[in-house]
């Protein structure tokens, strides 16, 4: 009888649960893996196990490796049949992915991680690297360390009239704004400056350009895909940091480094540094 038990149980079974608090069972560390989210993708490639990467969203570009991946479409409404025709062990994906279910239904495993701060990295990183098999010290303690150092060292490289600066970051046209309380507003507070969107407005609320200019920042941030299509807001020559021309606009690598929250969050802190340092005065 015991022989019988001891038979039915998988030798190397795993469970991980995901951000949906859904705890999902594996028999064995999956090899196969289809991943929908460019910071999931970017995550497994750092816990240096980007060769189970069978397919990626069609804005997973890092690193260059996974370009040469089949593109399963976009992450919140990929194609089921492309995913299902990989035969993948696990899907990763956000939390908001309507793809979830589907998938499921289909006898596909689902793992959904969705970071949006940076303690999310941190557990994110830990919940990969238990599916991956990845020993935590050598995989997500050590990629966490290197990251947090990282920031930490951007923040310290930067001159006292930097740290003084009043910033605004857009994240897409619209006015959409990082907020204090977004993964990027934590950067910003870590590197020592003002925020002029306030957490109580949410992550990334949609403004009315009006506020930007009632406050007034002394340096703006912003992706090159939200400059490309900016015809000026109103009022917005009277801002002093658009009068001063103290705009950083990152180029399309810079902006998906800085708008992603993953293992390159310490790149991030140094390119808005960088701009700090450049453009505060």
């Amino acid at each position: 009888m015991l022989l019988c038990i001891a038979a039915l149980a998988p030798a190397h079974a795993l469970q991980v649960t995901d951000d949906r608090g859904a705890t999902i069972t594996f028999a064995q560390t999956p090899q196969r893996i289809v991943s929908l989210l460019p910071s999931l993708t970017e995550s497994v490639c750092a816990l240096e196990q980007c060769q189970r990467l069978v397919g990626v969203d069609r804005y997973s570009n890092y690193p260059a490796s996974v370009r040469q991946l089949p593109v399963m479409g976009g992450g919140l409404d990929p194609n089921i049949e492309s995913i299902v025709a990989l035969k993948p062990d696990v899907v990763l994906l956000a939390t908001s992915s309507r793809a979830s279910q589907r998938l499921e239904s289909l006898g596909i495993k689902v793992v959904a991680l969705e970071p949006k701060k940076h303690a999310d990295v941190k557990r994110v990183l830990r919940t990969l690297g238990l599916l991956l098999g990845v020993p935590e010290e050598a995989g997500a303690e050590r990629l966490w360390r290197i990251i947090d150092t990282g920031v930490a060292a951007a923040a310290q490289s930067l001159s006292p009239k930097a740290r003084n600066a009043r910033v605004y970051f857009e994240v897409n046209r619209g006015p959409y704004a990082a907020g204090e309380s977004s993964f990027i507003g934590e950067t910003l507070m870590r590197l020592g400056v003002r925020n002029v969107v306030p957490a109580s407005l949410g992550p990334f609320p949609r403004l009315n350009p009006e506020f930007v200019v009632r406050a007034n920042p002394d340096v703006i941030m912003m992706g090159e895909r939200s400059m490309q299509a900016m015809i000026p807001y109103p009022g917005w020559s009277s801002i002093k940091a658009v009068r001063e021309q103290r705009i950083c606009v990152f180029g399309v690598d810079e902006a998906d480094v800085v708008v992603r929250p993953g293992p390159r969050m310490a790149e991030a802190a140094r390119i808005m540094a960088k701009c700090l340092e450049d453009k505060a005065r």
